[in-house]
């Protein structure tokens, strides 16, 4: 509160001025009380008064709801009401401490894993580090919020704002590199090169990709890290940099693996891979590779006796150039969906996105029911019916007797975008060796497929 605040509310309200000296000492202080708790203790910069404290691997100490509550009888010995916030980012965490909604009264706010971009939609732009001109900006046009500011495209924020903003709407996503500790070493996770003459194709953009990744994870194996995000940042000769206090005009890309990894070359073939669908605008003149995200190296060892062991990098590796050589979405599997009709209750999925679904939902994919075989397009056929039940069929010339039917299963909806009704059979045969899938509609009969 202001001064004027203050004194309103205690008449006796003695003011002291700001001592640098005394507040770099409490400052100190409080770091090493902190260090009590946990042992990664960064004090913030420009922010006097807030830390950012390692909360990962105190599961058997009581975890995260104990360690606040250890951090908050720590703090108070300085503040009468010290707040203390958990979450995936410091972003989130600090917005935490600053929640209007206070049914605890140690002031301890723990954000669910990977509830970070939920938590902040709510919270005013005001808790989102950004530069003066850009929220002057979001004020203007009407946002004041965080998740109206997400709620932008990447591209358009990039390219109004350069890549500032587009880091300020990162933080809104709940993406945050910052981390106690370590910040530092994450902020330098990143390769800048200018090229000589600007480049029309991508070619020598590989070329600098591929040695600033050889940089790169170097830098992770060195502090047993392993990349879990890598962003491409181009910068385009187009003539607006030219243009005073006009940003360069720069393009941002993010690729992902199905596994974070500290090898060069499966991530080379994912950014390879990422860089032959890129359409130019404009040349480049310059290349960033920034190493957006990380998580610990795996620790997994394998048994040099064992020839049914497999190293996962080199699946992965595999994968990446199978991916190179047939495009980008040529790696898939299985998996099961949520729908009534036959031909939809299947899709292909990309590998890396059935990898990153829950344990619940992968098991839920790999258990599915659906083990008929069916065709690419349902086949008309004839069908002669006795009281109401398929008997014999015609299909490609040829006359197959029933020997069994069972149904009709009736299955109707999606009204409101590709409408259906069908009578489906499942009917046996001794002139075939499988159990053939029948339905009737408003058409006719129709060979959906058959079981093996």
């Amino acid at each position: 509160m202001t001064v004027p605040e203050a004194t309103s509310r205690c008449a006796q309200l003695e003011i002291l001025p700001w001592d640098e000296r005394v507040i770099t000492r409490e400052l100190a202080r409080m770091s090493a009380a902190l260090l009590a708790a946990s042992p990664l203790v960064t004090a913030v910069p420009d922010a006097p008064g807030t830390w950012w404290v390692g909360a990962s691997g105190f599961e058997p100490l009581g975890g995260e709801r104990m360690l606040a509550l250890v951090l908050q009888q720590l703090a108070s010995v300085w503040h009468p009401s010290a707040r203390v916030g958990v979450a995936d980012s410091c972003v989130a965490a600090r917005a935490a401490t600053w929640s209007v909604a206070a049914p605890d009264p140690q002031y301890v706010r723990i954000v669910p894993p990977g509830g970070c971009a939920a938590y902040l939609a709510s919270a005013p732009l005001a808790l989102v580090p950004m530069d003066a001109e850009l929220r002057e900006a979001l004020g203007a046009l009407g946002l004041h919020t965080v998740g109206a500011f997400a709620g932008l495209e990447a591209a358009d924020v990039e390219h109004r704002w350069g890549a500032s903003g587009l880091a300020s709407w990162r933080l809104a996503h709940g993406i945050d590199t910052r981390r106690p500790v370590l910040a530092r070493s994450d902020a330098t996770r990143a390769v800048s090169t200018e090229l000589a003459l600007s480049a029309d194709s991508m070619e020598p953009v590989l070329f600098i990709v591929r040695a600033a990744l050889g940089q790169l994870v170097d830098a992770l194996v060195h502090d047993a890290r392993a990349a879990a995000a890598i962003a491409i940042t181009l910068t385009l000769d187009d003539g607006r940099g030219a243009v005073v206090n006009a940003p360069a005009h720069t393009i941002t890309r993010e690729v992902r693996p199905a596994r974070p990894m500290a090898r060069v070359a499966p991530l080379f073939e994912r950014c390879r891979a990422l860089l032959d669908q890129w359409k130019l605008p404009a040349p480049v003149c310059a290349v960033t590779v920034t190493v957006t995200a990380t998580a610990p190296m795996s620790a997994e060892q394998g048994d040099l006796l064992a020839a049914s062991w497999r190293d996962p990098g080199a699946a992965d590796a595999a994968f990446e150039r199978l991916r190179a050589s047939l495009g980008a979405h040529s790696v898939v599997r299985p998996v099961a969906r949520d729908e009534h009709r036959p031909e939809k209750a299947g899709a292909w999925a990309e590998l890396h996105e059935v990898l990153r679904e829950t344990p619940a939902a992968a098991t839920e994919a790999e258990t599915g029911t659906a083990t008929a075989r069916l065709l690419e397009t349902p086949e008309r056929i004839d069908v002669e019916v006795a009281h109401r039940t398929p008997r014999t069929l015609w299909w490609r010339g040829k006359r197959v007797v029933i020997t069994r039917a069972v149904g009709p299963e009736r299955l109707s909806g999606d009204w409101w975008k590709d409408p259906f009704a069908r009578d489906y059979w499942r009917c046996e045969s001794e002139e075939l060796a499988r159990d053939m899938l029948l339905y009737r509609d408003a058409v006719g009969w129709h060979l959906q497929g058959w079981y093996d």
